[in-house]
């Protein structure tokens, strides 16, 4: 095991190059989230051995050097750093600090979203723009006067928009340079187009359009910036809150961000951040977690600051989402419509919650752009629950005689096919009916949760019975018996007898499940439930021609085109016969309701004419679930807001986006107690 006094000589030729990558490179060979580890790790070495401790340690240091290449500007007040707090029991330790560095007095916070861009200062004489800089290593920054003023939004004459507002002799802000999330994939576009570099992220993004020579450049990149904080103030107006200041920034016509927020207590610090911490990824722009400042200036001054960072503010980062790893393969699956996607085959690492050994390539193109190798050290990120990716590799560390990977000419599987890409479409794909990973996907797909719901009935076993030959397709399960699911490894009879229950009461799953587990290419839940809707029954749905079928609500001209190429397959529809005969819920029984005028179809149709959007998780229904409540009473459950929508329904963790609209739209929105009352009475309730 390594001596203290060696780890923490390691850790600071660590950190001072790390930190010369990030900040004056602009080329990072880790990421924020394994920087923030190593920080860590030498914080807590120096702290179990003060007598290694010493002004020489990067724990001291804010920042890093300023580029050479741009003149170096001395900030008159210097540019702090922020401790950071990884979790919820670190934020309460900082409040628990902050209420005994004042004597027990109990302050009022301000919480502020941590936008993940780069930190500039800028300098105003009698209201107008002179000088923008870097913070640098928190002492001396950059100059990058002429690139700052390109940014819309910052003003370069200070105008006046509030009654009381006034002018300072000098004023210095600061704030948070950043590039939009929709921006930066436009630029990854047109660097891929060029054959340029594609940016791995949107902060290296925003650092190294800020840091060119020439600033039509950094005007072309389309920066933005959000004001956080005044640095140094001469002549302007007495205040005594930090928010107060916020709101005379923005009198000045400085951009504010909408969603800083005056903060009662700790607890509410709190809630605060595990909101955003769900919420992250609504936003048009990143954010790495929530800065947390003491609202009051003068508890600020009481409170002061340590060498690096001050006392009053804190800065609660979100887990990492990014990490570094080695690739070590570059592998194919096939999925059900027989796409092939490429997906990388890692050292496993921990990331975002779980560990994460591979990791999605999205497909042919998206390799030769991103251009990863196995032996690469790559980028892996994973947002919340969305599949794991590989953002791209780190140049840095790639190996010698590296070679770019090909995409294989056929198909994985046993009978090893040829892999055809249709010209204009992005995917390649295995064209062999018989494929048999294609028929296990497609019972996959079958027996999943938005589709028939068969409980029990997982990939593992579908895998067993699949290489047993006791089913070819979904409708070979309905053949199944108790004894046939016995003789697989791990079922006893119990848990068999359950199994084939779950298959067999799948045969009552309404008709818009049943067009779902099709799997017809681009038909969803959303969709099928159109359908049924609309012909109420699977061979009606068939018989449809493509105009018919567009003119569906939320099908189109697309939709209709797969469904049509998916009937005038005799596979399929011989697929369709054998489902029959298995006495699957083809929707004829309410079909006939209908046409006959029978007074109680089934649901009533209370939500007839209405449309309904459903945004988190609701108690008792899944996402589909839901969709399908509305749909068989007559409604519509587009995935989207609008000025048609009758009503927002919200669960858990609801899009903060969604809920913005509806209110900006006055669109009534429900809770799920209400909700419940809308499917029974059709009577909407909410605020």
């Amino acid at each position: 095991m390594m001596e203290p006094a060696d780890r923490i000589a390691e850790l600071r030729e660590l950190i001072a190059h790390h930190n010369r990558r990030y900040h004056e490179l602009d080329d990072p060979e880790i990421t924020d989230g394994e920087f923030d580890l190593l920080l860590r790790e030498l914080l807590r070495l120096e702290k179990e051995h003060p007598d290694l401790a010493g002004p020489e340690s990067p724990l001291t240091a804010v920042g890093g050097a300023p580029n050479v290449t741009f003149s170096p500007v001395v900030h008159s007040v210097r540019m702090a750093s922020l401790d950071n707090a990884m979790d919820v029991d670190e934020l309460r330790a900082w409040g628990d600090r902050v209420l005994r560095g004042l004597d027990g007095t109990s302050p009022e916070f301000v919480g502020e979203l941590k936008i993940d861009g780069v930190a500039i200062s800028i300098r105003y004489e009698n209201g107008r723009y002179v000088r923008a800089a870097t913070r640098g290593d928190g002492t001396v920054g950059e100059d990058v006067t002429a690139n700052v003023a390109t940014i819309a939004g910052i003003p370069h004459n200070l105008g006046v928009k509030g009654p009381t507002s006034h002018i300072p002799e000098l004023l210095e802000v600061r704030g948070e340079v950043y590039l939009p999330v929709a921006t930066f994939d436009e630029l990854n576009e047109d660097a891929t187009r060029s054959g340029e570099h594609r940016f791995v992220n949107p902060r290296n993004a925003a650092a190294g359009s800020l840091r060119q020579k020439d600033a039509a450049v950094t005007a072309r990149r389309r920066l933005q910036m959000w004001v956080y904080q005044i640095g140094e103030i001469k002549g302007g107006p007495s205040m005594t809150s930090h928010h107060q200041t916020l709101e005379y920034l923005a009198t000045l016509g400085f951009p504010v961000n909408p969603e800083v927020r005056v903060l009662g207590g700790i607890d509410a610090v709190i809630d605060h951040c595990e909101r955003w911490q769900q919420h992250r990824h609504d936003l048009g722009y990143e954010i790495d977690g929530v800065v947390v400042k003491v609202n009051d200036l003068a508890q600020r001054e009481a409170l002061g600051s340590t060498s690096r960072a001050p006392r009053w503010a804190i800065a609660f980062k979100f887990p990492p989402e990014e990490r570094t790893t080695l690739l070590h393969d570059i592998q194919v699956s096939i999925g059900r419509t027989g796409r092939a996607t490429p997906f990388a085959v890692l050292e496993p690492v921990f990331v975002s919650g779980s560990t994460v050994a591979m990791a999605t390539l999205h497909n042919q193109d998206q390799v030769r752009i991103k251009d990863v190798r196995p032996g690469d050290t790559v980028v892996v990120r994973k947002a919340g629950d969305v599949i794991p990716e590989v953002v791209g590799p780190v140049l840095a560390l790639r190996p010698e005689g590296s070679l770019p990977w090909a995409f294989p000419a056929r198909c994985p599987c046993p009978i090893g096919s040829t892999l055809q890409r249709v010209e204009g479409e992005a995917d390649t794909r295995c064209v062999e009916p018989s494929c048999p990973f294609q028929r296990d996907q497609q019972v996959i797909y079958w027996a999943s949760r938005q589709a028939m719901d068969i409980d029990g009935l997982g990939e593992r076993t579908i895998r067993a019975l699949t290489a047993a030959s006791m089913i070819a397709d979904p409708a070979d399960l309905y053949s199944l018996t108790v004894d046939h699911v016995e003789q697989l490894e791990g079922f006893a009879r119990p848990s068999a007898e359950k199994l084939i229950a779950a298959i067999d009461a799948s045969r009552r799953r309404p008709l818009p499940r049943l067009l779902t587990a099709l799997g017809i290419k681009h038909l969803g839940p959303a969709a099928a439930a159109a359908l049924a809707q609309r012909w109420g029954s699977l061979d009606e749905v068939i018989a449809a021609d493509a105009d018919e079928l567009s003119a569906a609500d939320g099908v189109g001209p697309v939709i209709a085109g797969s469904i049509r190429a998916w009937c005038e397959s005799p596979t399929n529809l011989e697929l369709v016969h054998k489902l029959r005969a298995a006495g699957l819920n083809f929707g004829d029984a309410e079909r006939d309701r209908q046409r006959d005028g029978d007074a109680s179809p089934g649901l009533p149709q209370v939500l007839t004419g209405k449309t309904v959007v459903v945004s988190g998780s609701l108690a008792g229904y899944t996402r589909e679930g839901a969709i399908e409540a509305i749909a068989s009473r007559g409604g519509k459950s587009p995935g989207s807001v609008s000025a048609k929508t009758d009503a927002l329904v919200i669960g858990d963790s609801p899009g903060a986006s969604k809920v913005t609209k509806a209110e900006q739209l006055g669109v009534p929105i429900l809770d799920a107690a209400q909700f419940e009352i809308l499917l029974e009475t059709g009577q909407i309730t909410g605020r």
